[in-house]
Order: C-alpha cells, then sequence, then structure tokens
C-alpha cells in the first residue's frame, strides 16, 4: 500500500505539472527570413538564436505577464531573401494575432516598417546594420545590431594606415553590399585614398571568384573591401591569396570571421578588419558554449543578437503587463535591457536609445599573426 501511495503521489503530482504547462497561455513570436535559397544558412542561423532563446525560456517554466504564466512559440515563415515575400509574410503573422515579428535583412525591414503602424499594429525587430532603418523614424522597429557606417572609419584607418592608400572593390552586388561599398568607398576617398574599379560579384550566385579577384589585383591594390555571406567571402580571400594578394580585407559585416575560418586557414584573413566572433566577446562564454553543445556549431552574432533580442523583448513584456501591445513592449525596451544578466545580452548594453535601436558597447576585429585584436569603435559613432 506505501509503494501504491508513492505512485499515487507521483502520478498526481505529474499531472499537476501537465495541468500547470497546458493552463499556461502559449504566444506566438513571429520570423520572417530566408530559409531556403542562397541565404538560407544566414536565415537558420538567425532562427536558431531565437529557439534558443525561446526553449531557455520555457524550460524555466515561462515568464509571469500580469499574473499570468506565459510561454512562447516561433513561427516561421520562409520569405527567400525577397523583400515582397516578407510583406505577405508578415501580413499573414499579424492576422494569426502575432505582435512581435523578428526581421533579419534591410530590404524586407525597410519595406515592412509602413506596416507596423496598422492595424494590427506589432513590433518589428529588425536584424540589419543598414542606418535607414533608424533614418525611417518608425516608432515600432527595435534594431539589434550596430549601424554598419559605424564601422567604416575605423576600418579604412587601419587598413590605410597598415597596408597603404589603393582600395580595390570585390564585394557583393545586393542593395545592402552596394551600400556598403558605397559609404567604404567615400570614407577611403576622404582619408586620401584612390579607388580602383569595382568588380562586385553576386555572391549569392557566383562559384568562382577568381575572375572578379584577378580583374581587381590588375590594378595592385594594397586593400580590398569584400564581403557577403561568410562562405563565398572566404572563397573571395582564398581566390585572392592564392593569386599572391599580401594586402589588407574590409569585410562587410555580414561576413563572420568564425565562419570564414572554416573554409579557409587562419592565416588567410591576416590584415583583415570586421567584425569581432561572438566568442571574444567579455561574458559570452556561457552563452557560446550552450549554443554550441545544442546546435553542433559555432555561434555567430545572427543567432547570439536574436538571442539576446528575444530575452529583451519578453523582458519588456513582464514590464508592460502585455504580450500584445507593442507599443507598450517598445516603451519597456530600455529597462528591460538594462535588467537582462550579462549572459543574455552578448554586448555590454547601456539601454536602448529613443530611436529603438540597442545603445552598446561594440567592438570590432583587426586579424594580427593569426589572432584577432580587438578594435573598439569610437562613442560617438554608436548613438
Amino acid at each position: 500500500m506505501k509503494g501504491f501511495r508513492t505512485s499515487s503521489v507521483l502520478l498526481l503530482s505529474f499531472a499537476g505539472l501537465l495541468l500547470g504547462a497546458a493552463s499556461a497561455k502559449v504566444v506566438n513570436i513571429g520570423y520572417s527570413g530566408p530559409l531556403s535559397g542562397g541565404a538560407a544558412g544566414y536565415g537558420k542561423d538567425v532562427q536558431s538564436g531565437l529557439l534558443m532563446a525561446i526553449d531557455e525560456i520555457n524550460a524555466a517554466g515561462g515568464v509571469t505577464v500580469k499574473g499570468e504564466k506565459v510561454t512562447f512559440n516561433l513561427v516561421s515563415l520562409d520569405d527567400r531573401y525577397l523583400p515582397n515575400e516578407t510583406a505577405t509574410n508578415v501580413k499573414r503573422l499579424t492576422s494569426q494575432g502575432i505582435s512581435t515579428i523578428f526581421v533579419p535583412h534591410a530590404g524586407g525591414i525597410l519595406t515592412v516598417q509602413p506596416l507596423t503602424k496598422q492595424d494590427p499594429n506589432f513590433l518589428l525587430v529588425a536584424y540589419s546594420s543598414e542606418p535607414k532603418i533608424l533614418e525611417a523614424n518608425n516608432p515600432l522597429t527595435f534594431m539589434l545590431p550596430p549601424r554598419y557606417d559605424n564601422y567604416v572609419a575605423p576600418f579604412v584607418k587601419q587598413e590605410m594606415t597598415t597596408f597603404g592608400k589603393k582600395l580595390g572593390l570585390v564585394g557583393t552586388t545586393s542593395a545592402y553590399g552596394k551600400a556598403w561599398a558605397g559609404v567604404v568607398s567615400a570614407e577611403w576617398q576622404k582619408q586620401g585614398g584612390t579607388l580602383g574599379t569595382d568588380n562586385g560579384v553576386d555572391y549569392g550566385t557566383t562559384v568562382d571568384y577568381s575572375s572578379a579577384v584577378t580583374k581587381a589585383l590588375a590594378e595592385k591594390p594594397d586593400v580590398l573591401f569584400i564581403g557577403g555571406p561568410s562562405q563565398p567571402t572566404a572563397l573571395v580571400v582564398k581566390a585572392a591569396r592564392e593569386q599572391g594578394f599580401k594586402g589588407g580585407f574590409i569585410v562587410m559585416d555580414q561576413a563572420k570571421f568564425e565562419q570564414m575560418n572554416q573554409v579557409v586557414p587562419q592565416s588567410y584573413l591576416n590584415g583583415a578588419v570586421g567584425v569581432l566572433p561572438v566568442a571574444q566577446f567579455p561574458g559570452t562564454q556561457v552563452f557560446v558554449a550552450q549554443y554550441s553543445r545544442k546546435y553542433k556549431k559555432i555561434p555567430t552574432s545572427e543567432a547570439a543578437l536574436n538571442y539576446m533580442g528575444v530575452n529583451i523583448v519578453v523582458s519588456a513584456m513582464v514590464a508592460a503587463g502585455s504580450t500584445d501591445d507593442a507599443q507598450a513592449i517598445r516603451a519597456k525596451l530600455t529597462s528591460a535591457a538594462l535588467s537582462l544578466p550579462r549572459g543574455k545580452t552578448i554586448f555590454k548594453i547601456n539601454g536602448v536609445t529613443t530611436a529603438g535601436h540597442v545603445d552598446a558597447d561594440v567592438l570590432a576585429a583587426y586579424v594580427k599573426d593569426g589572432q584577432f585584436t580587438r578594435l573598439r569603435l569610437p562613442a560617438s559613432l554608436l548613438k
């Protein structure tokens, strides 16, 4: 009888846990990103960060919002990196009552920003460094990464000082890549350098980069501007080094060193300046270990900053006392960001600006002798 009683108590306790889980309100968070096609790896890296944060929150029993227990679920839709499909997906998500939606590419973000203020409105969490996102002055946008123009002046100074004044260009020809190339070119000339011909190619469709690199190197540049998704960017580096290029690289922020060095030797990246790997930021060790164990790969900022974004938004929901009032949630982002444990924030966060941008201490990387040297961005550029 004693064993029967013990079993009964265990069964009742288990049933109580199931009842508690079943009674929790499930809130859907939306995601529209590239899950197929040439940018699928990028989109899935973003998705993994979102899912990791949600899984952790749910495993801890969810959160309590205005006295109600809440857990979360991610609803993901593939937009193939096409802004018109992003807009279609966002309308579909909002029609399902979803009021927080993550989008990880500038074209899609800029296309759907006007939709945030329609009925029903929603909080748009933007993973892109395009400055135009902030310039839109959209009150329901929350932008996670640093603006890319923060990087440009320090990158140009580092490379021009180290290697010389002639710049070649072999970046990707996406709208984002062209915008980056334009800003880098202008800054390069501003600092006294000269430009070669723009030999940019579509990193999404090109397989062999040798021809474009050959054309760029024929003009004897000291530095090459390159960048797009990480793997093809690494192939551009490979082509340049194998053709004898000894100079430096300005690497667009879409490409990540910790993925590039899985394609080419780390020594090939010597003299390159770009985004500091997530594992090199102070306080990220626990996140990196947990992510690597869960997904069997190294996390880049795609995963890390979207993981951070979910945690900030959920904390803001708790502070706002609402899971669906986008304006109230947006108003609590600063207090939510400042309240998070350091291990969930990746950057050291100082708050969220009135424009809806994460205000954080950001570091870049310069590769020297096979090691990542931290390159601090001027504080005046980060606001």
